[in-house]
């Protein structure tokens, strides 16, 4: 039987854990708050951007700029892996970590070199501990408040290094905040840049783009926007990877306190054994002397 002592210590520290976890719990739940409602006043600008841009670049043909041309010969692709800093948070690194993993195994398969950008001290620690080359790296980022010129410098690195021809294709690897309780790795190819989805009627499959009107031309409208596209593209990603983070966190914390309630009722169990074995032994000690005695 455990001895009281001992009991009582791991009583009083799973209590000071489940103060810890409680606390992480309501700060991240604060945290939670502003970042979805910064992504979610973010997501019409971007996918109304993405229209605009599909409709121009459309227009234009492929020819129009080197951003939309595809490489005839990929020889080197550079994930854009988005992470947190900080553990804590369940699965959610792991999950990031494993799609980076699993698409750079299949981009190694076809011969193409693979580098990486890093947002988040976790895909970062992975990435050098595997060997791959890094092209930079952005720590402290996600997970705190951060503005569009993180996004607009990061990406002017990227558009460089694609004109460069340092890397054919650039793709970034994010988590989707689909709810408190879901967050969903996406991976994302944006060098060069994609052809808008175009949606499909319910009754005949019909291409259709949205028809908008230029001035200046497609062509110079789209030299300065398919830079920002990138931008808001990976800006967008940013902000959906730092709100999954706050999310994981918060019902990892949640269950984590959870669990500390279940231990402590074990362990308060335990001790009320321990110390009803305790009392037992003693008035066996009691009795047996006192029948010593009469002897």
């Amino acid at each position: 039987m455990a001895q009281l002592k001992d009991v009582q210590l791991k009583i009083s520290a799973v209590k000071k854990t489940k103060q810890i976890t409680k606390a992480m719990n309501m700060v991240a739940a604060s945290k939670l708050r502003g970042a979805q409602t910064n992504m979610e006043g973010f997501r019409p600008y971007a996918a109304k951007f993405a229209e605009v841009l599909g409709s121009l670049a459309e227009k234009a043909g492929d020819e129009a700029s080197p951003l939309l041309t595809p490489r005839e010969e990929i020889k080197t692709v550079n994930i854009v892996l988005c992470t947190s800093d900080r553990g804590l948070c369940g699965g959610f690194n792991t999950n990031l970590i494993n799609k980076a993993k699993n698409f750079a195994k299949e981009q190694e398969a076809k011969g193409v070199e693979i580098t990486f950008t890093n947002f988040g001290k976790k895909g970062r620690d992975w990435a050098r501990k595997q060997g791959y080359k890094i092209e930079s790296e952005h720590l402290g980022i996600v997970g705190s408040r951060f503005g569009f010129n993180i996004a607009s410098i990061s990406g002017g690195a990227l558009i460089e290094g694609f004109l460069n021809e340092s890397y054919d294709e650039v793709y970034v690897i994010f988590s989707e905040f689909i709810s408190v309780a879901r967050q969903y790795p996406v991976l994302k190819k944006i060098l060069p840049i994609p052809p808008i989805e175009k949606e499909e009627t319910e009754d005949e499959k019909i291409e259709y783009v949205a028809e908008h009107i230029s001035e200046p031309s497609p062509e110079e409208v789209l030299g300065q926007m398919l830079p920002r596209n990138i931008y808001v593209q990976l800006y967008s990603a940013l902000l959906e990877t730092s709100t999954s983070e706050h999310a994981a966190r918060m019902s990892a914390m949640d269950n984590a306190t959870k669990a500390c309630n279940d231990m402590l009722v074990n362990l308060t169990l335990l001790y009320n054994k321990a110390r009803q074995a305790a009392i037992t032994a003693d008035l066996m000690d009691i009795v047996g002397g006192a029948e010593a005695l009469k002897g």
